[in-house]
């Protein structure tokens, strides 16, 4: 079984003291290649480091998460175009819209996020998308821009049936973390998640955040790791009603071909 994780935060200050053992123990767990998000100016720039790092391993993405949309500038603008340029980066994006928390302003948010949308368009990249309780902006903003973009895929997808029908109308990918082994709140994605064609579902850990409740034994530290996707590619398995080896194939080959990772 040979796993591809779509969205994983290897830059993120939880990883910096072990993060080679954090690849073996991916690799050992059948996750060979992952794509480590960019979220921030920062955060892009280490990405693609990281890929530098560990080529073959990890690939990025180059974008500006919705919460730090305030700290946008033309600088930032300038600097998310040359790192997209380059053959590491995959995807732009993070990006998108954030109503839950309002880190940054909605006008701005939707100013900054259409910004990202123009540098998608411009280098014919994919966009790595994110979106939480703002599905209306968005999906507006989206329609406007879908036919222009060679791909989008909406990230640790946890909404309702009708967004998702939305995405599926524009052709998107969908990416399912961990988040559907929450009792508490992810129990409507194991329904949703049959409705996702096969050759468009992508599975993530979006690590080191939302570590798969149903895990045995529980790590006592709380972070995910890639080596996690493993479980998460089971129990989408499970819900799917098909064998986790056909869930791992398939969603492998859509991020492959996704990412250009062929």
């Amino acid at each position: 079984m040979q796993l591809l994780d779509i969205g994983a935060n290897l830059g993120h200050e939880s990883f910096h003291h072990d993060l080679d053992a954090v690849l073996q123990r991916a690799h050992a767990h059948g996750v060979s290649r992952m794509i480590v998000t960019g979220a921030s100016r920062e955060g892009s720039t280490h990405a693609l480091a990281l890929a530098k790092a560990h080529p073959g391993t990890l690939f990025a993405t180059a974008g500006v998460h919705p919460h730090h949309a305030i700290d946008y500038d033309d600088a930032t603008d300038g600097l998310l175009r040359e790192l997209a340029k380059d053959p590491s980066v995959r995807a732009v994006g993070e990006t998108g819209l954030d109503y839950n928390r309002n880190y940054s302003p909605r006008d701005v948010q939707v100013q900054v996020f259409e910004r990202q949308l123009q540098i998608a368009v411009d280098l014919q990249k994919p966009l790595f998308l994110h979106q939480r309780d703002a599905h209306g902006d968005f999906i507006a903003l989206l329609r406007r821009y879908r036919d222009q973009v060679p791909a989008a895929v909406v990230h640790c997808f946890t909404d309702s049936g009708e967004a998702l029908r939305d995405y599926m109308a524009l052709d998107c990918h969908i990416g399912i973390t961990g988040w559907i082994c929450d009792e508490r709140r992810g129990t409507h994605l194991r329904e949703l998640v049959r409705e996702i064609p096969a050759n468009r579902l992508m599975i993530e850990t979006d690590a080191p955040y939302l570590l798969p409740r149903t895990v045995r034994p529980h790590p006592a530290h709380r972070r995910n790791e890639p080596m996690y996707l493993k479980h998460i590619c089971e129990e989408i398995a499970r819900d799917r009603g098909e064998p986790a080896e056909v869930t791992a194939a398939n969603s492998t080959a859509a991020a492959e071909a996704f990412f250009g990772l062929r």
